[in-house]
C-alpha cells in the first residue's frame, strides 16, 4: 500500500463514471479507503424494491436473535451461529426467494460489481446470491451500531494465507433519519479477526451514504455500522467477491 492510502473515500458520481465509459473504479482502493458511487439506483427504483423488501417479510432470515434481518441468506450469520448447513442446503431456494421479491436485483448487483472491477463476476458454486440486509430501527444496532470487524467469512485459510484480493459492495435502498453511516478504519486484516485497542483507536471516518449510493472497499478493511436513531430502518444489498483467477471473481452473500 502506498504511503498514501487510506487517507480518503473515492467519490464519483454514476451518470459521470457511466459518462466515462465506466472504467474500472477498483484501481482506486490503492490509495483510498473506499471508492463510492453516488446514485447507481433512482429514488423509485429504490423506493419500489423497499417496499417489495417489506411484502417479503414473511421470507426474512432472522439473525443474531432479531438483531437483523436478510431477504436471503448471508454466510457470515449462519458461520458465526453454527447454521452453515442450512445455508448451503437452503442456498438455491434462497436464491429463488430474493428473486421472486426483486426480480433482476441479483443480476444487477453482480453486473455493477464487475463493472466496477472491470472483470468477470459470477456467483460461487453453491452459496447464496447477493441478498439485502435489515437493521431494525431501535434496535440493537440502531442503539449502539454493530460489531467493529472484518468481511473474511468466506475465504478459505489459505486465500486468507495468500490474500487472494477480497471485496464487500455495497448498495444502500433505505437511510435512516439519522446516522447509520460506516465507519472505515485504516487497519486491515492480519491474521486475526480480534480487534485491539489500539486498532480502534487508528485514524479513521464514516461514510454517510444517501439512498442509491453505492459503497466498494477490500473485505481486509476494519469496519463498524455506526448507531442510528428515528423509525426508519437501515436497509441495503450486500455483495461479497474473491478473485480466484486473474479477471474471475467469485460473489456470494
Amino acid at each position: 500500500m502506498s504511503a498514501g492510502a487510506s487517507q480518503r473515500v473515492h467519490v464519483v458520481r454514476d451518470a459521470a463514471w457511466r459518462r466515462d465509459g465506466s472504467h474500472p473504479l477498483a484501481p482506486h482502493l490503492s490509495d483510498a479507503r473506499a471508492v463510492l458511487v453516488r446514485g447507481t439506483l433512482g429514488e423509485e427504483t429504490c423506493a419500489a424494491w423497499i417496499r417489495n423488501v417489506r411484502r417479503a417479510k414473511k421470507d426474512w432470515a432472522r439473525d443474531f436473535g432479531g438483531e437483523q434481518f436478510t431477504l436471503g441468506r448471508a454466510f457470515y450469520t449462519h458461520y458465526e451461529t453454527e447454521r452453515s448447513d442450512l445455508y448451503f442446503r437452503d442456498a438455491a431456494a434462497s436464491d429463488r426467494r430474493v428473486e421472486q421479491h426483486l426480480p433482476g436485483m441479483q443480476t444487477w448487483v453482480t453486473d455493477l460489481f464487475a463493472r466496477m472491477v472491470g472483470a468477470t463476476a459470477r456467483k460461487r458454486m453453491g452459496f447464496c446470491g447477493p441478498g439485502v440486509h435489515v437493521f431494525p430501527a431501535r434496535e440493537k444496532v440502531a442503539k449502539h451500531g454493530g460489531i467493529v470487524h472484518y468481511d473474511v467469512e468466506g475465504l478459505t485459510p489459505i486465500a486468507l494465507a495468500r490474500r487472494h484480493a477480497a471485496l464487500s459492495l455495497v448498495v444502500m435502498l433505505q437511510v435512516p433519519e439519522h446516522g447509520g453511516g460506516l465507519r472505515l478504519y485504516d487497519v486491515e486484516y492480519s491474521g486475526t479477526e480480534s480487534v485491539s485497542d489500539e486498532e480502534l483507536k487508528a485514524p479513521r471516518a464514516t461514510v454517510r451514504y444517501r439512498n442509491g449510493d453505492a459503497l466498494l472497499m477490500s473485505s481486509y478493511r476494519l469496519h463498524q455500522i455506526r448507531p442510528f436513531r428515528g423509525t426508519r430502518d437501515r436497509v441495503s444489498i450486500t455483495l461479497h467477491a474473491e478473485e480466484v483467477d486473474r479477471g474471475v471473481w467469485e460473489t456470494w452473500f
